[in-house]
């Protein structure tokens, strides 16, 4: 049998381990057993990673200007370009903008030559659009950035709270391990704190649903009723931290009593006086919380709410105990051990400390390093715009679609003087913008290491050859600094090199005053570096074990020794729903997608739960405002607007909007959900407020739906709004189209033969024309397989697309198939699996429901033993027990 490669899954931040094996050009993925992370399970994402690994959409050559050009070429440009404007203009007139999917590797030569031998801090990560706020929380806090338990603490916990989180979708494998607990320890209480009914809801003993931007009036009510309770832990206090009084008083002064919280958060005081009795009686509690609380004009002080209720417990750092903040990708704690923010430096030191400048240059032999911060992601885009920044290189993110006020972002690369990306992909709206693009290696052919949320690092190791000339970002950046004038300090020949290093500089004047220390790993030979085993820092020199947990003997990183209570204000988010937009717009992930879906976009079984851009909205609200479930709606806010499928979920409140973050230019007609987030951002971690932005909805005008299935790859649908999905085998394209009345069923019947490539040698035409109904269907079909699909309708209710997709799976159309199309509904009832629910296995809605009434099965577990559906991630066990209480069992 072929060796697997053990590496590590690209996505988000829990960091699970990953077995991968090329055997005979098959592409083989499956769960790390020993990785400590993940034992061996993965999400619907990870499993579907060798559906992703498509050299098709590769970027595989240096452009300048569209035109192929050979490395040296590209190199020495962009090396001339970045050294002009610098002579010209100074070194703050250029930046780098990065990304957490970076290896830190990466991440460390990008850091290293901007602030070290440019000589600007001007380099920021899209790590700011998500990890930010608990960055400065933890800081203010700990005197560090750390985050202070393990994964372990959530099984040993009594009470998990969960803030901000979808836990369930967003961190599946983590939502795992809870659920998992709670089978071995039913008593383990779970609450989830969420404006929304998420999926996460599913395990929770209490829901607050508290509205959006209050988390500040519930975590200091929450610290206020701890200490009139009697349960401030004094030892503690006393003798490990600092300021508790001036805390406490702020939070009394702001929240008042339980009553004035339940007002201010907009849930019943009953919910709140449950939630708070709980925690104050459980020892091991476990508050974990993610963008729901960091995306916020108030996030900081959203972290520093929390961590003061830990603090006054003496709840940190100790088994089963703690706060913990998730992470949201890959490495953006690996981003952040090396300085790769555009306020830190490496290893965890301070851009503002004059010994810790000194350190680093030194370590560097650097001709400089950069003194006073640089600009923080929406600023610096900012500063593009105002023309500030006249050259920026933008590596392995996509800020076009990601940023806030995102056609703000847009117009800013259109009007500068020189940008560079660097991505894997051909196709992105930043790649767009871009006058030189080079060509980067990818996950899978990559080699370094990533950090995940529990400070663990893993090993992520190539097993694929990197196509056409892409090559790996160190090594791109490591060229182009030699181009500069810098070769004598980028002479790195492996990302072995660099990570010894980057190990080195941890340890350096290190005295116990840093939380991040790896110098225990800074000898390590290029096979130990090779076979290394997952370990989670710090890691001091003299050995080679990592640590599970920190603060727990009650030693903190100040110059004191204690931790900081933070005296919290709390305040509204800068942008409040007004008469013209009176809705709150909220954005997030959903289960199966990721980022801007330049990945997972390309898995067939991923685009099949959530196939569409949507807002979801309040039934009572979509009511009032005369538009109906399915149909597309327009989203406007002061910054942007969007066309989108509108959805009735029933997880919303009234007032609430909800829009995923994942769509592009690149695949849908006018979906790009960062162009109507505003711009404000917390004052103190820059991070956007995603989380709260005013908004309206209007109807969205057409006249016929549609959806077009399609071998052809290169369809450009030219209708007023379209969406397109990657099928297995196909291109499936949901439209809709506006079009003078008079006439219009004509022009739709020739327009969709166009669309079908009727005209070709060879093929079959088949069609059905209702023109009074305004329905029209027709197929092509050639060699007995179905080639084309096109069905044309007045409203959204079109055929099954999973029946559909069947009919493209089958080497030759039956009879019955052929009626079928012309039908628009299969003629046999299993052919229809319906509505994918379990993404790992396949399995439909329509096939849960049937085995739900045939076998009278009443539990997940046993829906899972007869389908396997939910028995891998479970991420769609929620929905399997929507469709259990559906049918009443």
């Amino acid at each position: 049998m072929t060796p697997a490669v053990r590496t590590t899954c690209p996505y988000c931040g829990v960091g699970c381990g990953v077995l991968a094996r090329v055997r005979e050009g098959t592409i083989e993925i499956t769960g790390d057993p020993l990785h400590p992370a993940n034992a061996g399970r993965l999400c619907s994402k990870g499993a579907a990673l060798a559906e992703t690994l498509n050299t098709g959409e590769r970027l595989l050559h240096p452009v300048i200007r569209d035109r192929r050009v050979c490395w040296d070429e590209a190199l020495t440009a962009v090396a001339k370009g970045f050294d002009r404007i610098i002579r010209e203009h100074g070194p703050d007139a250029v930046a780098f903008y990065v990304s957490g999917q970076l290896l830190t590797e990466d991440y460390y030569v990008a850091n290293k030559l901007m602030k070290g031998f440019i000589g600007s801090a001007n380099i920021d990560t899209n790590s700011r659009l998500c990890m930010a706020s608990a960055v400065a929380g933890h800081k203010r806090a700990f005197g560090a950035d750390v985050v202070p338990g393990c994964y372990e603490d959530f099984e040993l916990a009594d009470l998990i709270v969960l803030v901000g989180s979808n836990t369930a979708w967003c961190h599946p494998v983590l939502y795992q391990r809870i659920v998992r607990a709670r089978e071995r320890r039913p008593d383990i209480k779970v609450v989830v704190i969420d404006p929304r009914r998420t999926p996460t809801c599913d395990i929770a003993d209490l829901h607050l649903p508290v509205r959006s931007g209050t988390d500040v009036w519930l975590f200091s009510g929450l610290l206020a009723h701890l200490y009139r309770d009697g349960r401030m832990d004094a030892r503690f206090v006393a003798e490990h931290t600092v300021d508790h009084e001036r805390a406490i008083a702020a939070a009394a002064e702001c929240t008042g009593d339980v009553a004035a919280v339940a007002k201010a958060c907009g849930v019943d005081a009953a919910r709140i006086s449950a939630f708070y009795s709980l925690f104050a009686r459980t020892e091991r509690v476990v508050t974990a919380f993610s963008q729901g609380v960091n995306q916020s004009s108030a996030g900081t002080d959203k972290v520093n709410s929390i961590l003061n209720c830990h603090l006054l417990t003496g709840r940190v750092g100790r088994p089963g105990m703690g706060p913990f903040s998730i992470t949201g990708q890959p490495n953006a704690m690996g981003g952040r051990e090396v300085g790769g923010m555009a306020n830190m430096l490496a290893a965890h030191m301070e851009l503002e400390n004059e010994r810790h400048r000194g350190i680093v240059q030194t370590f560097w032999s650097s001709p400089r390093v950069a003194s006073r911060a640089g600009l923080k992601a929406v600023d610096l885009f900012e500063a593009v715009h105002d023309g500030r920044i006249k050259a920026v290189w933008i590596i392995a993110t996509n800020p076009v679609v990601s940023l806030p006020n995102a056609d703000r972002v847009r117009e800013a690369l259109a009007r500068c003087e020189f940008v560079v990306v660097s991505d894997c992909v051909a196709r992105t709206d930043t790649i767009a913008c871009a006058h030189v693009r080079l060509p980067a290696a990818a996950w899978s052919e990559k080699d370094g290491t990533v950090t995940n949320s529990e400070r663990r690092i893993s090993r992520q190791r190539a097993f694929l050859a990197p196509p056409g000339e892409a090559r790996p970002d160190w090594w791109i950046i490591c060229e182009v600094a030699k181009r500069m004038g810098f070769g004598d300090h980028f002479q790195h020949e492996s990302a072995h090199d660099i990570f010894i290093e980057h190990a080195a500089l941890s340890g350096v004047e290190y005295g116990g005053t840093r939380a991040f220390d790896i110098s225990g790993l800074a000898d390590l030979t290029r096979e130990e570096y090779d076979s290394l085993e997952p370990v989670q820092w710090p890691i001091p020199a003299g050995g080679r074990r990592g640590t599970a947990r920190i603060g727990g003997d009650g030693r903190f990183f100040y110059s004191d020794g204690r931790a900081r209570f933070i005296a919290v204000h709390p305040r509204a988010p800068v942008n409040q729903a007004t008469e013209d937009f009176p809705f709150v717009l909220n954005t997030g992930r959903i289960r199966d997608q990721w980022h801007t879906m330049t990945r997972t976009g390309l898995a067939p079984r991923l685009a099949e739960h959530l196939p569409e851009p949507f807002v979801d909205m309040h039934a009572q609200d979509a009511l009032l405002a005369g538009i109906r479930d399915g149909e597309i709606v327009r989203v406007i806010t002061p910054w942007g607007s969007v066309a989108l499928r509108l959805r009735t979920s029933g997880e919303i409140a009234r007032g609430t909007l909800f829009v995923p973050i994942h769509w592009s230019a690149t695949n849908a007609s006018d979906a790009r959900v960062g162009a109507l987030v505003n711009p404000v951002v917390d004052p103190i971690s820059g991070e956007p407020e995603f989380k709260h932005t005013p908004a309206r909805v209007e109807p969205f005008r057409v006249d016929w739906y549609g959806v077009l299935i399609t071998r052809d790859a290169d369809i450009e649908p030219g209708t007023t709004w379209w969406t397109r999905v990657q099928g297995q085998g196909f291109h499936r394209y949901e439209l809709a189209g506006r079009e003078n009345k008079a006439g219009m069923h004509a022009r739709l019947q020739a327009w969709a033969r166009e669309m079908l490539r009727a005209e070709q040698a060879g093929v079959e035409y088949l069609d059905y024309d209702d023109a009074a109904a305004g329905i029209y269907r027709a197929a092509v079909v050639s060699g007995g397989r179905l080639r084309a699909f096109l069905s044309i309708a007045p409203s959204p209710k079109l055929p099954s697309r999973a029946w559909l997709a069947s009919l493209f799976l089958k080497d030759s159309l039956a009879d019955i198939d052929r009626r079928g199309i012309l039908a628009g509904r299969p003629l046999v009832a299993a052919a229809d699996t319906g509505a994918l629910v379990c993404s790992c296995f396949r399995v439909g809605r329509i096939t849960i429901a049937d085995a739900i009434a045939h076998h009278r099965l009443k539990t997940p577990a046993e829906v899972g033993a007869q389908l396997k559906a939910g028995t891998n991630c479970g991420s769609c066990v929620p929905e399997i027990r929507q469709l259990l209480a559906a049918a009443g069992a």
